[in-house]
């Protein structure tokens, strides 16, 4: 098929309507708008040189503000080189924000099919997870990917960019050791007069807060925001113990512990009934500026095994893919772990499925988006793949990026031979073995 045909959509009281595409796409790309079956909003975009292939994005967070008609016009305009490589684009703001990578699946089944209503259908179905995203996709391609009566399968290929892929169930493991370690180093989210809660729950029941007074706390305990020079004994060794309970680089510790925040009470509140789906047992924290008094001190939190079945069937991958999957990952990406990477390797071998699974790093630290001509670059490998059956190389990957970088400018730092160490290298780990270290003390 050598492009998209506009066409109709089938269902008239949910059609997407022809509207202002954002601002700064390629010229003559034209858009659709509208609201699904479940009222989310959709956006639809077709570029003026169609190349056969739809690229559907699942954007990361996940986000806490009310979805709008406007939510995903910022992804679009950050990879709107695509456009300009002649995928269409279909992207959905969800039905509501938050948790539950399962229904967000749902949610990005459902623009898929609003696009091929729109566009006819496609030479090539990509999924595009980036970052948490990439865990919706990473799913969905398992649960949401069986065979139609002619053999034909909804995703042909997934492209995971900055992906969190160790499951739910541990990605956020470092987040819990931040959190349990503010109340040793910091003791004040919660505060002393404060209600006081198991702090994986993010926020006791009925409160809330502001990114900017959580922040303001971390400020106060560790001086992050002046000069080192300027902080006082106490506050050098609070950013350092943080850090090193943590594992998560000092820069970017405020994010993280703003999403230990807002997003474990979302999960809590609206997933597992006010339950704990996280825990910190069996971790023994090293490299603190005295590990015997902070393991003595540090909360201990058991997680309910409810809510952890709950949060893995909602979003642990199981490897289980039938289609071409390609990672693309910084190495020194702060708010996703590269080493997400290999607990997703583990899973897929673990599923028999390594054949299907590629992966590229390369040598930035950016998150939200890398070197822009590394996307197109990373798309046509995966795409030669779905078509020609040869898995690409990361040294492929690179050789493309070469060739495309007079079109997209950036740079392609792809690393041909680097492997990211294993995901409890990185992270504390979770075992019984730990957790009788850290009772007998």
């Amino acid at each position: 098929m050598a492009g998209l045909v506009l066409a109709a959509l089938t269902t008239p009281a949910h059609a997407q309507s022809p509207a202002a595409c954002p601002p700064g796409l390629p010229a003559g790309t034209t858009c659709l708008r509208g609201p699904d079956a479940n009222g989310a909003h959709l956006l639809l975009a077709r570029p003026a040189n169609p190349n056969g292939g739809l690229l559907v994005h699942v954007f990361g967070g996940p986000r806490l503000a009310a979805p709008t008609a406007e939510t995903t016009d910022e992804d679009l305009i950050r990879f709107s080189e695509l456009l300009r490589e002649g995928w269409a684009w279909a992207s959905t703001s969800r039905r509501r924000a938050g948790f539950g990578i399962a229904r967000a699946g749902e949610d990005t089944e459902n623009a898929r099919r609003a696009a091929v209503a729109a566009f006819g259908q496609p030479a090539v179905t990509v999924l595009h997870g980036q970052s948490w995203g990439g865990a919706v996709a990473a799913r969905l391609i398992e649960t949401g990917n069986a065979p139609d009566a002619s053999g034909r399968r909804p995703w042909d290929a997934a492209l995971l960019t900055a992906a969190v892929l160790a499951g739910p169930t541990r990605a956020y493991d470092m987040r819990v050791d931040l959190r349990a370690g503010f109340q040793v180093v910091c003791g004040t989210h919660p505060a002393p007069h404060e209600t006081q809660y198991d702090v994986t729950l993010g926020l006791p029941e009925g409160v809330r807060m502001t990114r900017e007074e959580v922040i303001t706390r971390y400020l106060a305990c560790t001086g992050a925001d002046l000069a080192p020079a300027s902080r006082t004994a106490t506050q050098r060794t609070a950013l350092a113990d943080l850090a090193a309970a943590s594992r998560i680089p000092e820069h970017a510790l405020p994010g993280h512990l703003w999403w230990a925040t807002q997003n474990f009470a979302d999960i809590a509140r609206n997933m597992t009934e006010g339950r704990s789906a996280f825990g910190n047992e069996g971790v023994r924290y090293r490299g603190t500026s005295d590990d015997a008094a902070f393991n003595a001190r540090v909360p201990r939190i058991a997680a309910d095994p409810a809510a952890r079945a709950r949060l893995a069937a909602d979003g642990d991958p199981t490897g289980e893919i039938a289609v071409p999957v390609l990672t693309l990952h910084g190495t020194g990406d702060a708010t996703v772990f590269v080493e997400n990477g290999a607990a997703y390797r583990e899973t897929v071998e673990r599923a028999g499925n390594a054949a299907r699974l590629a992966q590229v790093f390369v040598d930035e630290s950016e998150h939200t988006k890398l070197s822009a001509v590394l996307y197109p670059a990373a798309l046509a490998a995966l795409r030669e793949w779905v078509e020609s059956g040869r898995r690409p190389t990361p040294e492929d990957v690179r050789t493309r990026c070469e060739a495309m970088r007079d079109t997209y400018g950036g740079d392609c730092r792809v690393l041909p031979d680097y492997v990211p160490q294993p995901w409890e290298a990185r992270v504390n780990p979770r075992s019984e073995a730990g957790a009788m270290t850290a009772r007998v003390r």
